[in-house]
């Protein structure tokens, strides 16, 4: 994973090649390729041709929910990415094949969750902090965090659009910031602007906090 001092920056969702260039150009850390359930989930070959076209220029991650192992292991075998964002279980069986294949393991936890506060994570590399239905857009509280400290990086992600980002950062005091629909114009369709503007607030109020 990318750790550098101004904070990472995921934009999740993408589904086209254009919109992954655009959010290259903005200056983001990584995308997220869905390969679940979702309005923007993808078919193995067009994550592939965006995977392909991508690699070396941005962290390129694969994400799951409540997929069999089978199911991931599958996809990551085609479609070489960097990372796995997995929610829902993770059992030790995919977890030592993750790890073989040298794959960074993120690991999704909706806030407030009984998983939340029980899930270790020493076993994964960044834990993505959601609220009660991840990839729904919708808002939610921080106050949990302050309660549930972590021992690896953590990515804020729920609600997240340009002008709440900086605000999130400087609440919950989070290694890396994630947004999907707060940067879009329909499901699935990145607004180059919105990018941008979302990229930039977090940069600056990342490099802000670096520097308090």
């Amino acid at each position: 994973m990318d750790e550098r001092t101004t904070g990472y920056i995921k934009i999740c969702g993408v589904t086209t090649l254009g919109d992954a260039n655009a959010i290259i150009e903005a200056g983001a850390n990584a995308l997220g390729l869905i390969l679940t359930s979702s309005p923007r989930q993808l078919s193995l070959d067009r994550a592939l041709a965006i995977a392909a076209a991508t690699k070396g220029r941005i962290v390129r991650t694969a994400v799951f929910n409540e997929d069999s192992d089978d199911v991931v292991l599958e996809a990551v075998e085609v479609l070489d990415v960097d990372a796995v964002q997995l929610h829902g279980p993770l059992s030790e069986g995919l977890h030592a094949a993750l790890r073989e294949r040298g794959l960074t393991i993120v690991k999704a936890l909706s806030i407030g969750s009984d998983e939340f506060f029980e899930f270790d994570e020493s076993t994964v590399d960044v834990v993505h902090i959601d609220g009660a239905t991840p990839g729904s857009g919708q808002a939610h509280s921080w106050d949990e965090l302050d309660a549930r400290p972590f021992s690896v990086p953590v990515i804020a992600a729920g609600g997240l659009r340009p002008d709440s980002v900086a605000h999130v950062i400087t609440l919950a005091g989070v290694w890396g910031v994630d947004t999907a629909s707060g940067v879009e114009s329909s499901p699935g369709v990145k607004d180059r602007e919105l990018v941008k503007r979302f990229v930039h607030n977090a940069t600056t109020a990342f490099e802000q906090k670096a520097n308090a």
